[in-house]
């Protein structure tokens, strides 16, 4: 008796930004970001500060792999083991080109793009989608654009929330406010009707339906040394805001970083701290999102439905 053919398998293209692995990686970085153009010796200057005041490196290199290690182990849960995944990072090293090029040697011809970022804005998730189109691979990919809804996420992000309120006397917890924030982008995409600032409201919504009825108030945070205008109100506004009506504790939840890096390690640990202190606030910050299981099976589940969705499976 002929056994039926065993369907080739379907690969995982799972993106993150990059970061330096060293602080002697940082201007070349920095000039991959900034599409090769040359950086001010100030601003170069104040980049490396901040790596040196995080060890002098980005770790968001083995925090994406593990993300994309649970996310395999969560495709192979069921016993499907017909996944590749592999990891291409949009502006460090491995590159999503290179990526690309892992399973076209393996053989694959179709995958599925993830970008471990919930949110999509043309500037974010789109940047990624045209870096897979200029890697011109034979590999046909479908890209995720968002799941900033995503049930697990919105669940790990609650869970989260709850772990930061519980560093706070019992007595005080009712009155802690929770400050959500993510990256800030140029104000130009409200010309385009993007979506990113619609999708974060949304997901703010999502996170307090389970949390319940408590304050909290949403801002943007690291935009970049630019002269053009970025989203705001900026964090460190919404601190003084809340000091100046009174309120003494916060708990910071980054909903648009999905790991630590240098936004959330220097911009929030660092930076927004010490403006906290200032104000004679109390900030905590929540556990990132990591490798959490419940949301990296709900990436799992949004991978095969868009295989499926595709004719692939």
């Amino acid at each position: 008796m002929q056994l039926p053919e065993r369907a080739a398998p379907i690969g995982v293209l799972v993106m993150a930004y990059g970061g330096p692995d060293t602080i002697d990686d940082v201007e070349p970085y920095l000039l991959d970001v900034r599409g090769f153009r040359p950086t001010a010796a100030h601003i170069l200057n104040d980049v490396r500060s901040r790596y040196a005041a995080i060890g002098g490196r980005s770790p968001i290199l083995e925090r994406t792999r593990a993300q994309a290690a649970a996310i395999e182990r969560a495709l192979a849960s069921d016993g499907d083991d017909a996944w590749r995944v592999v990891l291409g990072m949009r502006h460090w090293n491995p590159r999503i080109k290179e990526a690309l090029g892992e399973l076209e040697r393996d053989g694959i011809t179709r995958a599925v793009g993830v970008v471990m970022a919930p949110h999509y804005s043309r500037m974010s998730v789109g940047a990624y989608e045209r870096n897979v189109a200029n890697a011109s691979s034979p590999v046909e990919t479908r890209t995720i654009q968002s799941w900033h809804l995503l049930p697990g996420y919105v669940q790990a992000l609650a869970e989260r929330v709850q772990l930061a309120l519980a560093r706070f006397p019992e007595a005080e917890r009712d009155d802690v406010e929770v400050l959500f924030t993510a990256h800030s982008l140029p104000q130009k995409i409200l010309e385009w009707n993007d979506p990113y600032p619609d999708q974060l409201a949304a997901t703010v919504r999502a996170v307090m339906e389970l949390l319940g009825d408590r304050p909290h108030r949403f801002a943007f945070q690291s935009a970049a040394m630019t002269t053009e205008p970025w989203l705001g109100p900026d964090a460190s506004v919404a601190l003084g805001t809340i000091a100046g009506e009174g309120g003494r504790n916060v708990v910071i939840t980054p909903i648009g970083f999905t790991c630590e890096h240098v936004e959330i390690l220097y911009d929030v640990d660092i930076e927004f701290q010490r403006r906290a202190a200032e104000l004679g606030l109390r900030l905590e910050r929540v556990p990132m999102l990591d490798d959490a299981p419940v949301a990296m099976a709900g990436i799992a589940d949004m991978v095969r439905e868009s295989a499926h969705a595709a004719g692939w499976r």
